[in-house]
């Protein structure tokens, strides 16, 4: 849990500079900012405990292993804001990139011996081509990372200064211009490498190569340019640890916190704005919203726009031990350090997609998994780490929230059922053979569809970027920050915002630079 579950449980003031509404990473970020600046800040969180979707939880009764029950890996949030607001947190790199077994090999992918990695390519296709193109295409996404990563925390660009900024007409018309599968299947020629490179398009995002409308462009785009590298790191003591030391943050600097108060209206005359929560209201002189432009629109009695959908689900476990490849050529503890595909060909992760879209359970449902505690056992009891014991994450792909409309619980028990079974074809003994029990003798497994995801963080739709991700440069209807909104009042401050998505920090920044800078009609 978090540290904020003792936190007062009524505002102290009638009025305030800024209320934020939700208190998930990017609101505690507004909060603190705001606050070091010397702005009155009040921040109402609905739940017992600030964190959001950004939270580390003991998921298993008796069990002493803080799993990230939500988001689970760290690559958008920028230095600058764990710099500025002076947070105690860090992050591991991790060694292998990702691990995909197909019949009669692997492809590992090893970021520090990439001698290694050219022999698995070069086993897996008969050629040196495959690697090459692998070596080209990443160094112009590193390129492009390199620029636009810094230009997140700053004014929305145009798109034509943003253009500007990339200066690689290739790189710009490869990820921006046109559909991301045209530019993959120009680059490999291999299924299972076109596969694992389409993985980061499709990562909460409901859609396929040849989408016209580039949401898989986008997607991809914020997969890799994190940090300015596209690295995507273990958060040491999990994600709880990030969210707390910005709660404390929050705190130190002034503003103040109430948990366990839920926020049922705003209303705003241009100029001021009231927010109404449960047992009473307050004022403000903006009012920050960490929550989905869905919700927005609720609180504000406005009519909601297209409700989002969410196309993911999630997997925790705590295990006695790791479990035996099939493949006897990697260690276990490597396979599943890094990002270990199933069933993510680029043929199979299509066939996925035309069946959730037609509305059934994916045959063979795509997914991914990693190990946090091979990472940072901090996660762990000094007990279970001494007998071995890991967590696992999975992370599936093509899960979309109509799928579970009619039968939630049901459908969930049958997609981690067809799930799990990709797993276990490539491991030589059964996942459940391997599952810890909790105190009362249950398996430690638990799944989070996206309905829970709406049920239990708020999440419309279980959407985890709030909305279909957006372009990092100002359209005709966005302020200069991204954050804006109708009324100059009231700011997004979320993952719904333009450059949201992902556990960044960045909408939060974004957020109080535009109150503290100032937006048009304030």
């Amino acid at each position: 849990m978090s540290s904020d579950s003792a936190a007062s449980r009524a505002p102290k003031r009638s009025s305030y500079d800024a209320v934020i509404v939700g208190g998930g990473h990017n609101g505690l970020v507004a909060a603190a900012y705001l606050a070091r600046a010397g702005r009155s800040v009040l921040l109402l969180e609905r739940l017992p405990s600030t964190g959001g979707a950004a939270v580390s939880t003991q998921a298993f009764t008796g069990v002493d292993a803080r799993l990230s029950r939500y988001s689970y890996l760290v690559s958008l949030l920028p230095r600058k804001i764990t710099d500025e607001l002076g947070l105690r947190f860090a992050v591991r790199r991790r060694r292998i990139s990702s691990y995909t077994p197909y019949e009669g090999g692997c492809l590992l992918v090893d970021s520090q011996d990439p001698s290694r990695t050219r022999e698995g390519f070069a086993r897996r296709t008969g050629s040196e081509r495959e690697f090459a193109a692998w070596q080209r295409f990443y160094a112009m996404t590193q390129r492009v990372a390199e620029r636009v990563f810094p230009t997140l925390t700053g004014p929305l660009p145009t798109r034509a200064e943003l253009e500007r900024i990339v200066d690689d007409p290739a790189a710009w018309e490869a990820l921006f211009e046109r559909p991301l599968g045209e530019t993959v299947e120009a680059a490999f020629e291999d299924d299972l490498v076109r596969g694992i490179v389409l993985t980061d398009a499709l990562i909460g995002t409901f859609t396929h190569a040849h989408d016209e409308t580039l949401r898989q462009n986008r997607c991809f785009l914020y997969h890799v340019i994190g940090g300015g590298t596209g690295d995507w790191d273990v958060p040491v003591g999990g994600m709880g640890a990030l969210t707390d030391a910005l709660a404390g943050a929050a705190r130190a600097a002034g503003a103040e916190i109430v948990t366990g108060c839920e926020v049922t209206g705003i209303a705003t005359d241009g100029g001021r704005a009231e927010v109404s929560f449960e047992g009473g209201r307050v004022g403000a002189g903006h009012v920050l919203v960490n929550a989905a432009p869905h919700t927005l629109a609720g609180l504000l009695g406005e009519p909601a726009p297209p409700r989002p959908e969410g196309a993911q689900l999630k997997v925790n476990m705590l295990l006695r031990r790791l479990p035996r490849l099939r493949d006897t050529s990697v260690d276990p503890r490597e396979a599943f350090a890094g990002t270990f595909h199933i069933a993510e060909s680029y043929d199979e992760l299509a066939t996925a997609y035309e069946q959730a879209a037609a509305g059934s359970i994916p045959a063979a449902p795509p997914s991914e998994i990693y190990c946090h505690s091979l990472s940072d056992p901090s996660i762990l009891s000094p007990a279970l780490a001494g007998q071995g014991a890991h967590t696992l994450t999975l992370f599936g792909l093509h899960a979309p929230a109509r799928l579970f409309a009619t039968d939630p619980s049901g459908t969930k028990d049958a997609l981690l059922k067809a799930t799990l079974a990709q797993l276990d074809a490539v491991l030589a003994e059964p996942l459940a053979d391997c599952l810890a029990l909790d105190a009362d003798g249950r398996p430690c497994i638990e799944a989070k569809s996206p309905p829970d995801l709406e049920r239990e963080v708020g999440l419309p739709g279980g959407h985890i970027f709030h909305r279909d991700l957006s372009w990092p440069y100002a359209s005709p209807d966005t302020g200069p920050w991204g954050v804006e909104t109708a009324d100059p009042a009231v700011l997004l401050c979320g993952a719904g915002a333009v450059r949201g998505g992902g556990v960044s920090g960045i909408p939060g920044h974004n957020a109080a630079m535009a109150v503290l800078h100032g937006t048009p009609g304030t």
